[in-house]
C-alpha cells in the first residue's frame, strides 16, 4: 500500500534501527543494497536514497512516506505532509541549526552588517537565496561541495552551515551571528497519498508505531507491592507519565503499583522504593509507549 523511502548516509542506522524497535525491520540483501522489504500488509516496499533527494520525490509522487530533514524540505522547497517530527534520542536530542557565520574576528554583529556582494558558500543555496532575498541583501551565493567552514576568509566572507552545538565552527576559528532555521529529523507524506483515506490511515498507524517506540526509549516499568500504611510515601517517590497506576491486592491491606519511569533513574529509585517499604520490585524493558 506505501512505498516508503528511507535516508541513507548520517541517519540510516538510527533510522533502520528506529524501524526495528517499532517492529517494522526493513531486511536488504546486504547493507549496501538500496532496496528492502518490510514484512508489514502497510509497505509496499523500500527504497534507501540520499536525504537531499527524498522531500522532492515524495512530492512528485515517486514515494507515500520518507523519512528526511526539515532543512531539505527547505532547501528544495516541496510540498509535502508532515507527519511527525522524529527525535531519535529522547534523552540527547538536539534539534539541528541552520546558521549564518562568520570569521571569529569579523566586526560583522548580524546579517545587516554584511555589505552588498558579500560571498557567501553554502550546501544549501537555495534556502540560503531565499533568506538573503527576506533582508533585501545581494550576495553571491556559491554551492559549496563540503568543507564549508575552511572557506573562510580566503573564499568566502560568511558560510550558512548546519550544527548540533556550533563546536566545529568555533574550532574552526568561526563565530555565528544568525539562525535560518531549526530543523528536525521529519516523517514526510506525499499530498496526495495523505489524502486518500485507505493510505492515510496506513500512514498514521505507522506513526504510532515510530513515535511509540521513540516514546519508550530510555523508559522502563516498574511494579511493585505495598501495604496500606507505606502507600503514600511509596507513590509521593515514584515520577509517572500520569499518574501510577495502583490496584488493592485481594484478602489484604496491600496494594500493586506500576508505573512508566526514565531508565537513568532507576538506580538511585530502587533503594529508595525499598526504604520507602515497597517488596516484589520487578523492573521490565518496555518496547513502546502509545498516548
Amino acid at each position: 500500500m506505501l512505498r516508503l523511502v528511507l535516508p541513507k548516509g548520517s541517519l540510516e542506522r538510527a533510522t533502520l534501527q528506529l524501524f526495528d524497535d517499532a517492529d517494522l525491520s526493513v531486511r536488504r540483501s546486504s547493507d549496501v543494497d538500496y532496496r528492502g522489504v518490510v514484512a508489514d500488509p502497510r509497505v509496499t516496499d523500500v527504497t534507501i536514497l540520499r536525504p537531499q533527494e527524498i522531500p522532492r520525490y515524495v512530492a512528485d509522487g515517486l514515494f507515500d512516506v520518507g523519512i528526511t530533514g526539515r532543512d531539505w524540505i527547505e532547501e528544495t522547497a516541496s510540498d509535502v505532509v508532515t507527519l511527525a517530527e522524529l527525535h531519535y534520542s529522547k534523552a540527547t536530542a538536539r534539534p539541528i541549526r541552520m546558521v549564518l557565520a562568520v570569521a571569529g574576528d569579523s566586526p560583522v554583529e548580524s546579517i545587516s552588517d554584511l555589505p552588498s556582494g558579500v560571498r557567501v558558500h553554502t550546501e544549501y543555496p537555495e534556502l540560503t537565496r531565499r533568506f538573503f532575498d527576506r533582508h533585501g541583501l545581494d550576495a553571491r551565493i556559491t554551492l559549496s561541495y563540503g568543507a564549508t567552514e575552511a572557506k573562510i576568509p580566503e573564499i568566502a566572507d560568511a558560510v550558512v552551515e548546519i550544527t548540533e552545538t556550533g563546536r566545529a565552527l568555533r574550532a574552526a576559528g568561526l563565530r555565528i551571528v544568525d539562525t535560518i532555521l531549526v530543523s528536525h529529523t521529519e516523517l514526510i507524506a506525499n499530498p496526495a497519498a495523505h489524502e486518500d483515506p485507505a493510505r492515510r490511515k496506513a500512514m498514521e498507524q505507522l506513526r504510532t508505531l515510530l513515535t511509540g517506540a521513540l516514546e519508550a526509549r530510555g523508559r522502563v516499568l516498574v511494579k511493585l507491592n505495598v501495604d496500606g500504611a507505606s502507600l503514600d510515601g511509596v507513590i509521593a517517590i515514584l515520577p509517572a507519565l500520569k499518574a501510577p497506576t495502583v490496584s488493592e491486592l485481594s484478602g489484604q491491606d496491600a496494594y500493586a503499583v506500576e508505573t512508566v519511569v526514565a531508565k537513568s533513574e532507576i538506580n538511585t529509585l530502587i533503594p529508595e522504593l525499598v526504604d520507602a517499604g515497597a517488596t516484589g520490585i520487578i523492573e521490565l524493558p518496555i518496547s513502546k509507549i502509545v498516548h
